[in-house]
């Protein structure tokens, strides 16, 4: 089980939690200095045959279905002309697609940090399925066997952390459904499993930074068909 995201475990209060429709694109910029200018833009990758299954896709390297890609394209009419300091993609192609489709492959950085969780013995499968095994079990439960732990996950996600605090601007990072839910946890200093409390969407924005000197979600899971002027995507 997870013993938490920081070295010592400790109750957080989320203080501020601010979910926002008009703060994500072209000219958003936050009043602030320092550290408390600073935001992650985290970017889940779009659909796959798997995720639309609710299959577990750990590290099997899934490509984008057709409506993956369309929504991906969706993704680059908002966050065409978005300041980024640095860029930041998993390796695994659905999540370096996305992102290149949204117009950052030239500039983007890959790292294995941002790869999704290794579902070991339980990659492919249904949460349905694993629980005829396993009653009741989920992810934020019950480490899978031969994958993972929440506590390894958080560790590459403080990594993750770690290297966007020293850039000097916003930092954007195109990743995985639980991978990110366990980076936006120890963002907020709680446990990893906490992550279970923030669902996530495909091919979806979400942004971490500060109100005042506390770090805070900003914006969460906005879809991606908020973002499309017309209707060629195709809902997941």
């Amino acid at each position: 089980m997870a013993t938490g995201c920081l070295a010592t475990s400790f109750d957080f209060e989320v203080r501020y939690v601010r979910l926002k429709s008009n703060g994500i694109g072209k000219g958003s910029q936050r009043e602030s200095m320092g550290e408390q200018n600073r935001e992650l833009w985290l970017i889940r990758h779009g659909e796959t045959e798997w995720s639309a299954a609710g299959r577990h896709t750990g590290r099997t390297d899934i490509p984008l279905t057709e409506s993956g890609r369309c929504q991906a394209e969706a993704l680059a009419e908002r966050l065409a002309g978005s300041p980024f300091a640095l860029v930041l993609s998993s390796p695994l192609v659905r999540a370096f697609e996305t992102c290149r489709l949204a117009g950052f492959g030239d500039v983007a950085l890959v790292t294995d940090d941002l790869e999704e969780w290794n579902y070991g013995e339980y990659e492919g499968r249904m949460t349905a399925d694993i629980r005829r095994q396993v009653p009741g079990w989920t992810i934020w439960t019950k480490d899978p066997p031969g994958g993972e732990t929440a506590d390894e996950v958080a560790a590459r996600a403080r990594n993750v952390i770690t290297r966007a605090e020293a850039s000097e601007g916003t930092v954007a990072l195109f990743g995985h459904a639980h991978m990110l839910r366990v980076l936006a946890a120890c963002w907020l200093a709680l446990r990893p499993d906490a992550g279970r409390f923030f669902a996530l969407g495909t091919a979806s924005i979400s942004v971490l930074g500060y109100e005042r000197e506390t770090r805070a979600i900003m914006t969460w899971n906005q879809d991606w068909r908020l973002f499309r002027r017309d209707a060629i995507c195709s809902s997941p």
